[in-house]
């Protein structure tokens, strides 16, 4: 794990062409209540068995709700023979400090108020 990035710095990386990849490490049910838009679900528990589908990324963020859990998720992606080029961060304060918009997927068509 590189180091902690901020929500501002990921929000203003969402734009960017070489936008990070982000992933989600929830559940897929807190997933589909809200994510960062663009994101994907990579459920902590699935991390080891799924860590070689984010070989050769160049950059990646990890989060979950409080920005805890991202932090150990960083270190073991870091540590992964196919990231290993790879900047990976954790972003601080988690979901819980995001401010920008959510993606939802829930059956009303409705956004939840919250994600977690």
């Amino acid at each position: 794990m590189d180091d902690e990035i901020s929500v501002e710095e990921v929000e203003a990386l969402l734009d960017d062409e070489n936008r990070p990849r982000i992933v989600d490490i929830r559940s897929p049910g807190e997933f589909a209540r809200g994510h960062i838009p663009g994101s994907e679900n990579v459920p902590f528990g699935e991390l080891p068995d799924r860590i070689d589908e984010l070989t050769g990324a160049d950059h990646i963020v990890t989060v979950c709700p409080h920005g805890k859990a991202s932090v150990q998720a960083a270190r073991l992606i870091g540590s992964y023979e196919g990231t290993k080029d790879a900047r990976v961060e954790s972003m601080a304060g988690g979901l819980e400090a995001w401010e920008g918009d959510f993606e939802a997927a829930t059956d009303d068509g409705e956004t939840p108020e919250s994600p977690f």
